[in-house]
């Protein structure tokens, strides 16, 4: 069947949340030594993993990690536990907690706009599906590709996560379109290709960081017999 419409994954598909972002806040353990570059690489892992539990949590946090994409002050409890597991003094989690909240610090992957743009002109529709606690669309807004975006369907505000096929449905019936015309990408086998299960088409990408993946959204919607020429 023709696809009319594609749903982006937020995180590690059209942005990413980078160790740029941490420059300025000049992270430091417990004993004041300054954390190394492969440090706040996996400060920033552990924030951004679609489903992975990076750390153990007791009955009270457990609750708050399973259920973080729902609520913000789940979300909040969560992450602000990850951090400071990982080693993050409480003072400087917050601050760290405070810049994933702020969409404009995440970068978008270099081809990000190009293909938003492109699949409007085509006539496609777009949505975001995305496993969120916090409103993304400012990141969109501020560069101008609101006017790209269809559908935000996030976590928090339709209360489903990824892989439950409601959030799917929720862009799907926003945007007017069958699943089997339409095309999910994301970087998650397991939550983005829970739309399989509606039957939706599904492309995988790497979630690298956005310097070392300029084409991935390219090859995945071309992959599917998009935008070819």
């Amino acid at each position: 069947m023709a696809i009319d419409a594609v749903l982006f994954d937020f995180s590690g598909t059209v942005f990413r949340f980078e160790e740029a972002a941490f420059h300025d806040a000049r992270l430091t353990d417990a004993d004041g030594r300054p954390l190394d570059t492969h440090e706040i690489a996996e400060i920033m892992r552990r924030l951004t993993a679609p489903v992975e539990q990076t750390v153990k949590f007791d009955a009270e946090g457990q609750y708050a990690w399973e259920n973080r994409d729902l609520d913000p002050a789940l979300h909040r409890r969560a992450y602000l536990e990850v951090l400071e597991k990982t080693g993050v003094p409480h003072a400087q989690a917050l601050q760290v907690y405070e810049l994933l909240l702020d969409p404009d610090g995440w970068t978008p992957y270099p081809d990000t706009g190009d293909v938003l743009r492109a699949l409007r002109e085509s006539g496609l529709r777009v949505g975001i599906v995305s496993n969120i606690a916090f409103d993304i669309r400012p990141a969109f807004v501020d560069r101008g590709w609101d006017r790209y975006i269809d559908d935000y369907a996030l976590s928090f505000e339709v209360g489903a996560i990824k892989p439950d096929i409601r959030i799917f449905k929720s862009a799907l019936d926003h945007l007017g379109v069958a699943p089997g015309n339409a095309l999910m990408v994301g970087d998650s086998d397991e939550a983005d290709g829970g739309a399989r299960v509606l039957g939706c088409a599904f492309a995988l990408v790497d979630p690298l960081p956005t310097a070392d993946r300029p084409s991935g959204l390219w090859d995945a919607v071309r992959a599917h017999g998009l935008l070819t020429s």
